[in-house]
């Protein structure tokens, strides 16, 4: 039982954080290795509550509970069943994405929606909704699942789907773990031809130049996504390479790859230092990255083929890549806005570039329309994600104003990155909370389910 207020605990303390590194906080950690744990830990959660949690790649402190109970979900990660003839998989909340890849690439079924990570339990993607670079015709993960066995708190485990119960369903797809405890998932894979990527490259001088060509790639690709240099400024501001691609068929491909089209190596080839300088990735630095990746990427690349590995999850080449932004950590900033705001775009990387705010990562998509979810982040029109290192002189102020501006033009912050939003623009950036917590309250009425974000955010 969680009675967290007991000493007797102490060594399942653990102290957690987001990927980012931030704002961290002390809990007990419990593992979860059946689902009798799970009823267990749930029926006795004490007065701070309790939290599923997966790989921890969530940025900000949505899978933090401070003082209360975090269930450990990665060591529930089996597959439960497998139809190989409509490619539905029903797995334990705890499996990776990366192991899903593994077993069923080499079958010829691929993950119908990946972030930029492989290191992502399907739990938590179903918490966070998590799009990919095929949101414009695949919408984000919600849209692919056909049911999620879900521990309530008071103990029972019921199945909700999209046809029965879909309000608590919609309400836990995005909902942040806030509903109760995703248990298993039944899952639709997409077949695909191979394991390597039929890719576009195309480098664009400035945002408008960008945006144009990202919107004409999209109608003739299905993955999509735009690299942008953060510091660039002037007639060059928000220059950037566009990538997009589509898995190539067995024609496409070179005849050592044809003769073994699904081999699969996902191979993390180098490690991150444990202990990175603070500061290692600079204004100095980074735009010297941006130039060099800029300069080097082509004018215009067509019909290269690359593994799936590099095309979708480049860094997971990269063990603890988190850590090269030192001890202090890093902020991941993702916002969307509709259409008709594009220019928002436009200011954000104004007003970062203009307090020399160096992004290693500076990710543009366009998003297709949203889910049924309430607090799903995706909506119609333009994303942008951006790492930041902490410490910046004037960060704070520029991203407080950025959050207004992104509210009053009819966007949001993604709140599976979020680690500093005030509370008072939740309801204006997600309008249908309302509605959300109306179920929530149905589903958990005592708010037993909490979290750090949940606390900060006055949900």
């Amino acid at each position: 039982m969680s009675e967290v207020s007991g000493l007797h605990r102490d060594d399942r303390l653990a102290t957690l954080t987001g990927w980012g590194r931030t704002s961290p906080s002390r809990a007990y950690l419990v593992p979860v290795h059946d689902e009798a744990t799970a009823v267990d830990e749930v029926r006795g959660a004490g007065a701070r509550g309790i939290l599923a949690r997966g790989l921890g790649r969530s940025y900000g402190d949505s899978a933090q509970n401070a003082g209360g109970a975090v269930l450990d979900m990665t060591t529930l990660n089996q597959v439960l069943s497998f139809d190989s003839v409509s490619g539905i998989v029903t797995v334990e909340a705890g499996i990776s994405i990366d192991a899903l890849i593994t077993l069923f690439l080499p079958q010829g079924w691929f993950v119908p929606v990946t972030p930029g990570t492989r290191s992502v339990t399907i739990g938590g993607a179903i918490a966070a909704d998590i799009h990919g670079k095929n949101h414009h015709v695949a919408g984000s993960i919600g849209n692919h699942i056909h049911s999620i066995d879900l521990l309530f708190a008071d103990g029972q485990v019921r199945t909700l789907s999209p046809d029965q119960s879909s309000d608590q369903f919609w309400a836990t797809v995005g909902g942040m773990g806030l509903t109760g405890v995703i248990l298993r998932a039944r899952v639709q894979l997409t077949k695909v031809p191979s394991a390597f990527i039929n890719v576009q490259t195309q480098r664009a001088n400035n945002l408008d130049e960008l945006m144009e060509r990202q919107i004409d790639l999209e109608h003739k690709y299905p993955y999509c996504v735009a690299w942008i240099d953060c510091l660039s400024k002037g007639s060059k501001l928000g220059r950037g390479v566009i990538t997009a691609g589509s898995f190539a068929d067995i024609s496409q491909l070179p005849s050592n790859k044809a003769a073994r089209p699904l081999d699969y190596e996902p191979a993390t080839t180098i490690s991150a230092p444990t202990m990175a300088p603070s500061g290692l990735l600079n204004r100095w630095s980074v735009a010297a990255f941006n130039e060099a990746w800029f300069r080097k990427s082509p004018k215009h690349r067509q019909d290269e083929i690359q593994s799936m590995a590099t095309f979708f999850h480049p860094l997971d080449g990269v063990a603890g890549w988190n850590a090269l932004y030192g001890r202090a950590g890093f902020i991941q900033y993702q916002f969307v806005v509709p259409e008709d705001a594009a220019e928002v775009v436009r200011t954000a990387i104004e007003r970062l570039s203009n307090i020399q705010a160096a992004s290693f990562l500076a990710v543009l998509k366009r998003f297709g329309a949203g889910n049924l979810a309430p607090m799903s982040f995706p909506m119609p029109g333009w994303t942008l994600a951006l790492d930041i290192p902490t410490g910046v002189v004037g960060l704070s102020h520029v991203l407080d104003g950025l959050d207004e501006l992104i509210a009053q033009a009819g966007g949001r912050v993604y709140l599976a990155k979020d680690s500093r939003m005030r509370s008072e623009l939740l309801p204006m950036m997600y309008p249908r909370i309302e509605e959300w917590n109306h179920t929530r309250e149905l589903m958990d009425p005592n708010q037993h389910f909490r979290s750090d974000q949940a606390r900060r955010l006055h949900r």
